[in-house]
C-alpha cells in the first residue's frame, strides 16, 4: 500500500488536532495493546490521553502561527516550520524557536513529538542527490515523500534497531535469518519484508520510517537488512506489539505527567508487508546505509531538536525543585542550593551547546544551513548522564514527601479536613502542596519518571558505544601534537640547562 498512491496530489497544509484525531480513527494502525487489537486509539484509555496532547500540538501551530509555520516553497500553503529547509542562520534559529515552542508544551517530555522526524526527512530531502549516488533508482524518492510530508503534514514514528535474541552474533547470524526485519523477495513493484523492528515509540502516527542503524557490517550477508523506507502504519501485514501503558487511567491530579504524555513504545511486526519502490530511498547498500545519517545531516538535524527538547525539560525540572525548596522552606539549606545550583548549571550547558551549534551553523555541500555537529554531539552524550542524577536530586529534596500525597479522591474525602491541617507546607497550604508533589513524584518516582529515565539513558543509543563513537570520529591530534611540542621544548629546555652547567 503507497502512501503516494493513496493521496497522490492532495495538499491540505498545515494541520490541526481535529485533523489528526480523525485520520487516526479512520486509518487506525494494527496496534496490539494487552492482548488485543486497539479498535480506535483515540478513544483507547492506554493511548487517548497522549493522542490528544499529539492533537494539541497541532492545534499550538495554528495559534502562533508566525512562530510555527511558514509558506510552502511548492503550494504557498502554511505548513510546519519543522520542515523547512534552512538557508541562513535566522531561518535555522526560527525551526529552533518553533521547536521550543512544542518542547514546552509537554515540558520536553514527549521526546517523539513530531518535529523530530521532521527534521530527519527534511535532512534526507536536502541531502538527496547522496541516497541518489547510492541508487538513483530509489534515492531520488526522498525528496518526493518529503514534499508529501510538508505538504500534509503528517506524524512520524520510526523504527532501526534489530532485535538480537543473540547478541553474541550480529544480525545477519541469528538462529532465525527472520527475526529482524528484512527483504523477503523483490518484485518489478517493490519489496516484501519480513521480520521485527525495535523501537517504535508513538505508533499512533500516520507513518512510519524504516531506516538502518549504523551498525551494519560491510558484508554481503548484512544487505538484506539494509534499507531506508517509509510507508503507512496502516499499511497490510505491518503490526505494532506495544508494552504497557504508563498512563493508568487515573486523573491529572493524580498523575499530571503520565496522564498527559505517554508516548508508547512498540515493537513493529512486518508480516510479509509489501513496500512499492517509491517509498523506498535506500536498498541493499550497507556502505550507504550506515552513512546516510551523516552525510545527509540527519543526525546533526535530529540532535538539534533533542538538544531543544532537553533544554525545555531542564528548565521544568529546575522549576520544579525551585518551588519545592520555595514550597517547604528548604532554599537556604546549602545542600539543597547546590542540588539546584546544578541543575542550573546543566540547562545553562544545554543552551552554550544549542547557541554554539547554531552560531557556527555553515551551509553544507548541499547549500542547507548546518548546524555545528561538534556542540551537539557533546549534548547528546552528555545528557545521558546528566538527566538520571536531575531525577535523583527531585527524589532527595522530595524524600518520603513523594511517597505519602494523597489522591484526588482522598482530597474530596472522609478525611479532607485533616488532610488541609496535616498536609500544610511552610508557604502553601495542602490545596497547592499536594498537586505539586504529586507532579513531582510523577517526574521521578512513577512509572512514566522511572520510563523518562531509561528513554533519556539510551535515547541515541548504547552509551558506551556512542562514546567510542565520539572519540573514532573526533580528531584529537592538534591537542595531541601541543602536548608533544610542550614534551619536546622541555626537552630541548633541558639539554641547554645541561649544557651550561
Amino acid at each position: 500500500m503507497s502512501s503516494k498512491h493513496q493521496h497522490d496530489g492532495k495538499v491540505n497544509g498545515a494541520r490541526r488536532g481535529e485533523q489528526l484525531l480523525k485520520k487516526l480513527r479512520e486509518d487506525s494502525p494494527e496496534i496490539y495493546y494487552a492482548g488485543e487489537r486497539v479498535k480506535d486509539v483515540t478513544t483507547h484509555p492506554a493511548f487517548k490521553n497522549g493522542v490528544q496532547s499529539l492533537a494539541a500540538l497541532y492545534d499550538l501551530q495554528w495559534k502562533q502561527p508566525d512562530v510555527m509555520l511558514y509558506d510552502s516553497p511548492a503550494s504557498g500553503k502554511k505548513v510546519g516550520r519543522s520542515f523547512m529547509i534552512a538557508k541562513t542562520h535566522d531561518e535555522l534559529r526560527s525551526v529552533s524557536k518553533m521547536m521550543k515552542a512544542w518542547a514546552d508544551a509537554s515540558f520536553g517530555m514527549m521526546g517523539r513529538s513530531p518535529d523530530y522526524l521532521n527534521r530527519a526527512m527534511t535532512a534526507y530531502a536536502s541531502g538527496v542527490d547522496f541516497l541518489i549516488q547510492a541508487n538513483p533508482k530509489v534515492g531520488k524518492n526522498a525528496r518526493t515523500y518529503y514534499e508529501y510530508l510538508r505538504e500534509n503534514d503528517l506524524c512520524l514514528t520510526h523504527t532501526l534497531i534489530t532485535p538480537q535474541a543473540n547478541r553474541a552474533v550480529n544480525t545477519a547470524k541469528q538462529a532465525d535469518p527472520y527475526l529482524a526485519a528484512r527483504v523477503k523477495e523483490e518484485t518489478d513493484a517493490g519489496i516484501v519484508i519480513r521480520g521485527c523492528r525495535m523501537l517504535a515509540t508513538l505508533p499512533a502516527a500516520d507513518e512510519i520510517m524504516v531506516f538502518p542503524s549504523t551498525l551494519l557490517k560491510n558484508q554481503e550477508e548484512d544487505a538484506p537488512y539494509a534499507f531506508g523506507l517509509a510507508l503507512p502504519t496502516n499499511t497490510k501485514g505491518l503490526k505494532f506489539q506495544c508494552r504497557e501503558a504508563v498512563d493508568y487511567g487515573h486523573s491529572h491530579y493524580d498523575h499530571p505527567l503520565g496522564s498527559r504524555f505517554e508516548e508508547m513504545d512498540a515493537v513493529v511486526i512486518f508480516d510479509d508487508v509489501f513496500v512499492p519502490w517509491e517509498n523506498v530511498f535506500l536498498y541493499r547498500d550497507v556502505k550507504s546505509c550506515n552513512e546516510a545519517y551523516a552525510r545527509t545531516g540527519a543526525i546533526v538535524n535530529m540532535s538539534h531538536q533533542v538538544v531543544v527538547k532537553n533544554i525545555a525539560k531542564t528548565e521544568f525540572l529546575l522549576g520544579l525543585t525551585s518551588l519545592m525548596a520555595h514550597t517547604i522552606g528548604i532554599e537556604t539549606f546549602q545542600h539543597i542550593q547546590e542540588k539546584i545550583a546544578e541543575i542550573w548549571v546543566n540547562m545553562e550547558t544545554m543552551k552554550a551547546f544549542l547557541r554554539a551549534a547554531e552560531a557556527d551553523a555553515t551551509l553544507d555541500e548541499y547549500g542547507t544551513m548546518r548546524p555545528a555537529w561538534n556542540p551537539l554531539d557533546a549534548a547528546r552524550n552528555l545528557y545521558p548522564r546528566l538527566y538520571p542524577r536531575m531525577v535523583e536530586i527531585i527524589q532527595q529534596m522530595g524524600a518520603s514527601g513523594l511517597v505519602a500525597m494523597p489522591t484526588e479522591a482522598d482530597m474530596n474525602g472522609p478525611l479532607s479536613e485533616e488532610i488541609q491541617k496535616y498536609y500544610q507546607a511552610a508557604r502553601a497550604d495542602a490545596h497547592e502542596r499536594i498537586p505539586l508533589f504529586r507532579l513531582a513524584w510523577d517526574a521521578a518516582l512513577s512509572a512514566f519518571g522511572s520510563r523518562q529515565v531509561l528513554y533519556e539513558r539510551f535515547f541515541f543509543g548504547d552509551p558506551v558505544r556512542m562514546a567510542g563513537a565520539l572519540v573514532a570520529n573526533h580528531d584529537r591530534t592538534a591537542y595531541m601534537d601541543r602536548v608533544r611540542e610542550f614534551l619536546a621544548r622541555a626537552k630541548e629546555e633541558a639539554a641547554a640547562e645541561a649544557t651550561k652547567s
